[in-house]
């Protein structure tokens, strides 16, 4: 990981979850960081979270939809670490045109900047499961057909192969990580437009019931925040990586109803309730879905080390604590 001492490295949604978390790991590691967020309120962006390392990063109040702002900020950098996008499926499905623009359009108004600005820069490209739709056998793997469900799948699938067609046609090194469930402190969690896990986080930490849908039987498996960061900047620093997909997940499986369980041991008085589908989730649930992660694991030795369990009572002691800042925070 000592690649990143004293580089130049740039997180686009660098003040939301996943970008902050990572921001805070660069720091420490000796790295010059800029983070580029827009902060408009529905995607995610929280000042606090990089509130103990505001005076040690860059931040610039920016679009990746802006391809003049992109064109500046990408200049003089050695990685880019590419996570900002819009998340919520629901979103994407009441406003596809936005979600094009932001998942798919500006991914690839970034890889034209970079191509005429700086084509040795390294980029990591965080995409999602999503793109993997129904899934025909479990655990998933790379090589699983891929029927996105909603619009932020498709749209986040052409984000990821204009990388792959950048990598592979003009050399700018990239690479895409397919993420899993996420979780962690800094998560989204005054709607569900992120991950259902924060919503049920402040539900349980508002002594609200927590509503799982339907019967509560479907598959996930979590990662946390930690492992994360870890594998992107595993892929960051590996020339192996170049060119590759590759899915992160976790060894724990587990189904919703339980993770509601697990919730209500971790200290906090609270309750499930399971309630019917929402027609407009129903259409577009995915029933079980797990990873197979052992490709990244036999190529750049990673593996999650948190633990369900630990990675839940961190996040519930860390909002538990910060409420005042997430629950219904403006930029």
């Amino acid at each position: 990981m000592n690649n990143f001492t004293d580089k130049n490295i740039l997180i686009t949604g660098g003040v939301g979850f996943i970008g902050s978390n990572l921001a805070r790991s660069l720091v420490r590691q000796g790295a010059h960081v800029t983070l580029v967020d827009s902060l408009i309120p529905q995607y995610g962006g929280n000042l606090f979270n990089i509130a103990d390392i505001r005076d040690q990063v860059e931040v610039n109040i920016s679009d990746v939809r802006d391809p003049h702002s992109m064109k500046h900020l990408v200049q003089g950098k050695d990685y880019l670490f590419n996570l900002a996008g819009q998340t919520s499926h629901m979103d994407s499905m009441t406003d596809p045109q936005t979600d094009l623009e932001i998942n798919a359009s500006a991914q690839l108004s970034i890889l034209e900047a970079c191509r005429l600005n700086n084509p040795n820069i390294k980029i990591v490209f965080a995409s999602t499961r999503q793109l993997y739709g129904k899934p025909d056998y479990l655990p998933v793997d790379e090589k699983h057909p891929i029927r996105p469900v909603d619009v932020n799948g498709i749209n986040k699938l052409a984000g990821e192969w204009y990388h792959l067609l950048y990598n592979n046609v003009y050399g700018i090194r990239a690479c895409a990580l397919r993420l899993t469930n996420t979780y962690g402190p800094g998560m989204r969690v005054k709607d569900a437009r992120q991950t259902f896990l924060g919503i049920w986080v402040r539900l349980l930490l508002e002594g609200k019931p927590i509503k799982v849908f339907g019967d509560g039987l479907q598959l996930r498996d979590f990662n946390y925040v930690d492992d994360c960061v870890d594998a992107l900047l595993l892929a960051g620093a590996s020339e192996k990586a170049n060119g590759k997909v590759y899915n992160l997940g976790s060894p724990e499986v587990i189904s919703l109803k339980s993770l509601a369980e697990l919730l209500l041991t971790l200290g906090y008085v609270g309750s499930y309730e399971l309630v019917p589908f929402p027609a407009s989730r129903k259409a577009i649930d995915i029933g079980d879905y797990y990873s197979d992660f052992s490709l990244i694991n036999s190529e750049l030795s990673w593996t999650p080390s948190v633990g369900l369990h630990e990675g839940l009572a961190k996040t519930l002691s860390f909002f538990d604590k910060n409420q005042i800042h997430y629950w219904e925070v403006t930029p």
